[in-house]
């Protein structure tokens, strides 16, 4: 019998003190998703003993860390999380419970969580348009997607369909 292999990158998040109830709130949000392990302050610091260092967590199969590093490093849009979504529903859902509490809608699909992290909600369909040959249809796709914050799959559709 053949184990798989560990992941061999895993994206490691740098939170000030919310790391575990971020990392909570992701694995609510995505089928395939658990807490892995909680690593907490010792004796030894630095942290308060028994306060949450990493939380390490699981979306949708691939393996993430979360570090409660302190105040230091914000998130900013240089990095963000795209995720691929089948339906309108499933864009509406992950953009509503996402931008909740605090949340922002940017454009073009993205948006930042309470949290500060940015994440990019998209059609797993959008990328086959904007991939095809005749530059007048992706252009046109292009052009109905600046006009939006959340993607709407009719609208992105429409605008690839049109003669």
């Amino acid at each position: 019998m053949t184990m798989a292999s560990p992941q061999k990158i895993t994206p490691f998040l740098w939170f000030n003190q919310e790391a575990e109830e971020a990392a909570n709130f992701y694995v609510s949000l995505f089928e395939d998703s658990k807490i892995l392990s909680v690593v907490r302050h010792g004796d030894a610091g630095p942290g308060p003993k028994g306060s949450v260092m990493v939380v390490e967590f699981q979306l949708a199969g691939q393996k993430f860390s979360a570090l409660n590093g302190g105040p230091t490093f914000k998130f900013t849009e240089a990095i963000s999380l795209l995720v691929n979504c089948d339906s309108q529903e499933e864009i509406d859902t992950l953009w509503s419970k996402l931008t909740a509490n605090g949340g922002q809608e940017v454009e073009c699909g993205w948006l930042k969580d309470r949290f500060g992290l940015s994440w990019q909600i998209v059609p797993s369909r959008f990328f086959q348009m904007m991939q095809d040959k005749d530059p007048k249809r992706s252009q046109r796709v292009m052009q109905a997607m600046l006009t939006m914050k959340k993607f709407n799959i009719a609208r992105l559709e429409e605008a690839y369909a049109q003669a």
